[in-house]
């Protein structure tokens, strides 16, 4: 069996609409692609994401920062309480061949910090301006690049 992609979206759980616009079509497009579509489990970009994803049947998981499972988003089917806080977000960029961050505070920008310094690749839209981000205009460009980076 051939591997599916594990594509983390990362960005802010206070996401503008035009944010959670460009990750549900991100959740969109990786699911429709096979991939499977990690995050951080709750609002926001998170959230968006997996919306995006579960309506084109793909698998979605929530490294979740607390202990319980039930404060994930309703699109996150997999969702794994880490009781790290914040963290977790060193675990999301563990379990992803490739990162999309999709605008971004602070968390986001730790999220990056570690990709980088860990080898992930990081494809950004609307994001951090960063040394070492893959910079796209569009929701299916970071897709496809995302796609591409992680058969790498």
């Amino acid at each position: 069996m051939a591997h599916r992609p594990y594509v983390a979206v990362i960005g802010p759980s206070d996401a503008t609409s035009q944010q959670e616009r460009a990750a549900e079509a991100i959740g969109r497009g990786l699911a429709g692609a096979g991939a499977i579509v990690v995050c951080g489990g709750l609002s926001g970009v998170m959230a968006a994401a997996c919306h995006g994803a579960a309506a084109a049947a793909g698998v979605t998981v929530g490294l979740l920062p607390g202990t319980d499972r039930t404060t994930a988003s309703e699109w996150v089917q997999i969702a794994l309480p880490t009781g790290l806080g914040e963290l977790r977000n060193g675990l999301v960029i563990r379990a992803a061949d490739a990162v999309i961050a999709v605008g971004g505070a602070y968390g986001t920008l730790s999220e990056i910090a570690l990709a980088l310094r860990t080898n992930v690749p990081v494809i950004g839209l609307d994001t951090w301006e960063i040394e070492g981000i893959d910079r796209v205009g569009t929701p299916a460009e970071a897709v496809q690049r995302a796609l591409q980076r992680a058969a790498d």
